[in-house]
């Protein structure tokens, strides 16, 4: 029965992996992103058209929040305390163990190497528990992105970058990145920042 319920527990913990993925998978179909993104079009769009709120202040609009959303999703779905508790525990064992190690203490490694399972199981059930969030989190950033796609090419607005100068949004800006991402990146992060200091939770 234990064996059961541990097999289920794994398999759900990459559940919302699985799902992440299949999410992120949905990006290389062309008919599922232009029928998402004109059907949000129809919601944002006014604001473009109808508002004049141009197209580089509408993506910082969207990335703060989708800033609130994901942060708010990670804070009541993450235990924080437990995964900051449990790297301080797994720090301190490295320490020891290598101590044991240097002291030459066989004894002391056995000791420390049954336990080391116990706590890589801890931080593995930890690293599943990130994954949780995420799957929620692309269900309002993915179909974004699908309306981002379609409609750049119908807001060809222009943005001064540094180093870049005045670039297009559609235009690459670094490798294979299109400015418009650079920029999303850039407002997603500085505000996310911010929202995750008010909230006290840490990184994921």
């Amino acid at each position: 029965m234990a064996a059961k319920e541990k097999k289920k527990g794994l398999f759900g913990g990459y559940l919302p992996l699985l799902f992440a993925m299949a999410m992120m998978f949905s990006y290389s179909i062309p008919w599922l992103r232009a029928g998402v993104g004109s059907a949000i079009d129809r919601v944002l769009g006014p604001l473009l058209t109808q508002y004049g709120v141009p197209f580089y202040i509408l993506i910082v609009i969207l990335s703060t929040l989708t800033g609130i959303y994901s942060s708010l999703i990670q804070k009541y779905t993450i235990d924080y305390e437990k995964m900051q508790r449990t790297q301080a525990q797994m720090k301190e064992f490295q320490r020891e163990f290598r101590e044991a190690q240097l002291a030459g203490d066989e004894k002391r490694i056995k000791k420390m190497q049954a336990r080391q399972s116990i706590l890589m199981q801890e931080q593995m059930e930890m690293s599943q528990a990130q994954f949780k969030p995420m799957a929620y989190i692309l269900i309002v950033s993915v179909p974004i992105f699908f309306w981002l796609l379609w409609r750049l090419p119908l807001s060809p607005d222009h943005l001064a970058f540094p180093f870049l100068g005045l670039t297009a949004l559609t235009e690459g800006a670094f490798g294979p990145f299109p400015a418009w991402i650079l920029w999303y990146m850039i407002c997603s992060l500085c505000i996310s920042q911010v929202i995750r200091k008010a909230l006290n939770i840490g990184g994921v």
